[in-house]
């Protein structure tokens, strides 16, 4: 189910505070989309941050006024962009995203210029490895960690983790993935840095080549098996999640099981979560 598309006319009248213009809308299966958006001139974030978008709300039946409704939504796009990329869950009957999902390019949506969030490279002490484990559409930060040659910079491996429950849910991770490996830019930056990067998708329901939580895969060891690696260790290795609260906790018990700490933008450490919801 993949529907893509795009604006093809002249940026219309800002009428929505913070407003900006939709430009590409792309539907991977009826639970999720992604699509960018004009970036405004003076927005400036560091990849792997997340910014409140939103729409407005229904009319107030007795006053008939409106009120934004906003989410906490991570930027997609690598910090360089021009434009703005995300990437969302529908929710049928969620405030926003029942909305949300209908938009077309040429619509408007309202964006608050505050870029924050704890997935950033900042928050990180300096390592060998670093993980990003991501369900759904935790993924988010990460195609935009992905997309920063910083990334590839720091480390001397990157291994990406993705946890769907059926494999077109993957589809996003695995087009940016293989994308990243044919873009001529990335290529001339990065020459063979790339070859760092490693991607293991699995899903929960569906059958695909790895089944799986990816928890129960870390705990069983057949992760490291897979990877050859050892595991994981607070001297080398650094970690990013982004997921469901449920991931979020078992991934913090086993990184710590592991010996490593989580960090913060005030004080990196070992290990990094995000920990904004949107619906």
């Amino acid at each position: 189910m993949n529907e893509q598309i795009k604006v093809t006319d002249a940026t219309p009248i800002k009428t929505l505070p913070d407003a900006q213009t939709v430009l590409d809308v792309e539907h991977y299966t009826d639970r999720l989309f992604r699509f960018r958006v004009t970036r405004p001139q003076t927005l400036r974030f560091r990849s792997g941050e997340f910014v409140m978008i939103g729409l407005m709300g229904d009319p107030d039946p007795k006053t008939g006024r409106q009120k934004p409704l906003l989410r906490a939504y991570s930027i997609a796009s690598p910090s360089w962009d021009d434009e703005l990329e995300f990437y969302s869950i529908k929710v049928q009957d969620g405030p926003l995203t029942s909305k949300l999902q209908h938009i077309q390019p040429g619509d408007q949506i309202i964006l608050r210029p505050k870029p924050v969030g704890t997935l950033v490279h900042d928050a990180l002490l300096p390592g060998k490895r670093l993980w990003f484990f991501s369900t759904g559409t935790g993924f988010a930060p990460f195609a935009s960690l992905l997309r920063d040659p910083q990334t590839y910079e720091d480390y001397d491996q990157i291994i990406v983790t993705h946890t769907c429950r059926e494999v077109a849910e993957l589809t996003y991770s695995k087009n940016l993935i293989q994308n990243l490996h044919e873009d001529e830019m990335m290529q001339e930056l990065l020459g063979d840095g790339l070859k760092k990067l490693v991607y293991y998708p699995t899903t929960t329901r569906e059958d695909s080549p790895k089944m799986g939580r990816i928890t129960d895969l870390l705990e069983n060891g057949t992760l490291f098996r897979d990877l050859g690696i050892d595991g994981l260790s607070a001297e080398t290795d650094r970690a990013m999640v982004c997921g469901s609260m449920g991931l979020n906790l078992d991934i913090k018990r086993i990184l710590e099981g592991h010996g490593l700490r989580e960090g913060a933008n005030s004080e990196p450490a070992e290990y990094v979560v995000e920990k904004a919801f949107v619906g």
